[in-house]
């Protein structure tokens, strides 16, 4: 008989409450479907169904005030065991808050911090004087930070993540590659600028909605997820669903086979680590 299936954390995915705070990049035709609420009772069907074990939530908007709320349910749930936050990297006090996120409720399952770079006109937003001083406040936190930039901003991340190796820098959705496209540089170059750096781990996350929603298949998929493993190693490599993001494309399970689909060549114990032990590991998760 076949042993039991190895547990799996899924390291990205969202929930929000239009009655709660607008999600205002929700906009256009093409995102019609996320407008409205997904929470984690809607999530967790679906995750527990797809075998998943542990989740962590990351923040959506830039409004300090959803952070607690995430701790909140955090503290709530028997699945979510972190959460990436957002708090303004560039305010004088961002030790202070950081520490003051930690003793409310659900405070210790806070794992990292994000912002969302991928809007930033300035492509070196993150080498600014006062990013760079708020990044070193987060690290003195023993927090982590989460990337998400687009293709044109992965540079910046380099000098960010060199300027500051005692910081651990994940980089949301592979860098967002153009894979509706097929190509591959210069992500590909720029990835692996990245990667060569030892405080930086990568999420095999959000690469269906980089495609073509409608025709995608995981072949589509494959030489920027092969990219990605090469570059980082399964030891610094998580999977993460985008949900309900991903629900434009595909569905959880569907996210999840095609990762282990895309996997199939690793070993066990490798594919293990992308599928649970490296976040467990980066985000320090219980």
């Amino acid at each position: 008989m076949p042993g039991p299936r190895p547990r799996v954390v899924d390291a990205h995915h969202h929930v929000w409450d239009l009655s709660v705070r607008d999600q205002d990049w929700i906009t256009g035709e093409a995102l019609a479907p996320l407008r409205r609420d997904f929470t984690l009772a809607d999530l967790e069907p679906e995750a527990r169904a797809a075998g998943v074990s542990a989740t962590v939530l990351v923040q959506t908007v830039t409004d300090a005030a959803e952070t607690p709320e995430l701790l909140a349910l955090a503290a709530g749930s028997a699945l979510v065991a972190g959460v990436v936050g957002w708090s303004d990297l560039t305010a004088p006090g961002i030790a202070d808050t950081l520490a003051a996120l930690r003793e409310l409720p659900g405070g210790d399952r806070l794992a990292g911090l994000r912002h969302q770079v991928q809007g930033e006109p300035d492509p070196d937003w993150l080498t600014r004087p006062d990013v760079l001083r708020g990044l070193a406040a987060v690290a003195d936190a023993g927090l982590v930070y989460d990337l998400v930039v687009l293709p044109h901003q992965l540079p910046a991340a380099v000098r960010a993540a060199a300027a500051l190796p005692g910081l651990v820098f994940v980089l949301d959705h592979a860098g967002k590659p153009p894979v509706a496209t097929g190509r591959t540089r210069p992500w590909a170059d720029d990835l692996r600028a990245l990667a060569a750096l030892p405080n930086t781990v990568c999420k095999l996350s959000g690469l269906v909605t980089e495609a073509d929603p409608h025709t995608w298949t995981p072949e589509d998929l494959r030489p920027y997820a092969e990219t990605a493993v090469d570059a980082f190693g399964p030891d610094r490599l998580m999977f993460g669903s985008d949900w309900p993001v991903c629900r434009l494309a595909a569905t959880y399970t569907e996210v999840l086979d095609t990762a282990r689909a895309l996997l199939s060549g690793l070993a066990d114990h490798e594919r293990d680590a992308v599928l649970a032990t490296t976040a467990e590991r980066v985000y320090g998760l219980r």
